[in-house]
């Protein structure tokens, strides 16, 4: 077997470990208008590594990547043509999914979905690696050609170098275990990875079923020979902790516009009131429908609070003062297509009462932006005859508040 040493005597100092590398990996949901659809969190995480090198690759894939501040130097020297893959250049990363939950100071807590895609280390000799004599040209160092071809199941998607040091990164498929390459000649100390990147891919909880705010959760991987990152027996790191800090930052809107002048609401018959001073003839109902515009990206709830109730407080009403009486004001809610009630079911003419324990919730299924919605405004029929009496004239008002609330 080939060999290549270095003349003299080296001391290696191994590094002890260190305090644990922290990264914060942040997504954040807004609202979109010009793509109400799109409900998902957006990663804000700056890239580092190999997506800060490689934009496209990574686009193209969906991976995000790190690169922390983590070398790894060799204990001894690599045996060429070791038979155990472990005392060699291998690679065993947790590429399978991680579920990690994160938490918010109110709500119940949601799941992400974590998991290590590849990984790219870039390596550094003492000297220059020698030189196959079969014929290629090429310093072969490793079996099955540069460090870019990565040891199956891994794949290479990238890597440059010379005889002295070289970068690449591989990419995992999930649950890929140990991807590993053989040396061909021995490598004394100090060889050592001068890098530590990693893509990662995240899935995220549906944002439309999340509240406002922060939710935050952390995940703790190790490094080291039969930890969550295994470099195998012979390269150690100078970092074996890597703490994940998850945030995920929520801003719901929503938001009501009334159009001007919707917040006074005349009870009309159908038809107007001519059939009635003309002719005596008394409507069946007196009504007005107002329209309004939502916007939501989360649950929200609605409710009634009344300037003037009855039947002990069931019941938001108008009153007449003069004569001291008083009739219930119906209130029902329809809202867009994309706002439901939380079985799915579409909002029709919902009956909304006061109180908050009477408060109605409603859910929806992507960003509505801006879309109609209408509050119905109804005296039941017995109540008309009631308040219409031949040759008295009467004024019925008050104020009834409709709340559109976010805090659920």
């Amino acid at each position: 077997m080939s060999r290549f040493t270095l003349l003299g005597v080296l001391m290696v100092l191994l590094p002890s470990s260190a305090e644990a590398v922290t990264q914060e990996i942040s997504a954040v949901f807004k609202p979109d208008p010009a793509n109400p659809q799109v409900n998902e969190f957006k990663n804000r995480t700056p890239p580092s590594g190999f997506c800060l090198d490689n934009p496209r690759q990574c686009q193209e894939k969906n991976l995000f990547s790190l690169r922390l501040p983590i070398q790894s130097y060799s204990n001894a020297t690599i045996q060429g043509g070791h038979s155990n893959e472990r005392q060699g250049a291998m690679f065993n990363i947790p590429s399978q999914w991680e579920t990690i939950t994160v938490t918010h100071p109110t709500a119940p807590p949601q799941v992400v979905k974590f998991r290590v895609a590849g990984m790219g280390v870039a390596y550094k000799l003492p000297l220059p690696a020698p030189v196959l004599t079969n014929g290629a040209g090429h310093n072969y160092l490793f079996a099955g050609g540069i460090w870019s071809y990565a040891g199956p199941p891994c794949t290479g998607l990238a890597g440059a170098g010379n005889d002295i040091g070289f970068n690449s990164f591989w990419r995992h498929p999930i649950d890929a275990g140990i991807c590993a390459k053989r040396a061909m000649f021995d490598i004394p100390q100090p060889f050592k990875y001068e890098t530590f990147d990693f893509t990662y891919e995240l899935i995220t909880p549906n944002p439309l079923e999340m509240v406002s705010g922060q939710y935050t959760g952390q995940h703790v991987f190790r490094v080291g020979p039969n930890q969550d990152f295994d470099l195998g027996d012979v390269m150690v790191p100078n970092d074996d902790v890597i703490v994940l800090d998850f945030r995920l930052d929520v801003e719901h809107e929503l938001k009501v516009d009334i159009p001007p002048g919707g917040e006074k609401i005349q009870l009309l018959p159908a038809g107007g009131w001519q059939s009635w001073l003309a002719a005596g003839r008394r409507p069946v109902t007196l009504s007005r429908d107002q329209t309004f515009n939502i916007s939501a990206s989360s649950h929200f709830k609605m409710q009634l609070r009344c300037g003037v109730s009855m039947d002990e407080g069931a019941q938001c009403a108008i009153n007449s003062p003069a004569e001291n009486r008083r009739a219930p004001v119906f209130v029902s809610v329809s809202l867009p297509a994309g706002l439901t009630d939380l079985s799915g079911q579409p909002v029709r003419r919902q009956r909304l009462r006061p109180g908050p324990e009477n408060a109605l919730q409603f859910k929806p299924g992507f960003y509505v932006d801006r879309a109609p919605g209408t509050l119905h405004f109804e005296i039941p029929p017995n109540y008309v005859e009631y308040m219409l009496r031949p040759g008295v004239a009467s004024r019925y008002s008050s104020p009834v508040f409709v709340i559109w609330d976010s805090e659920i």
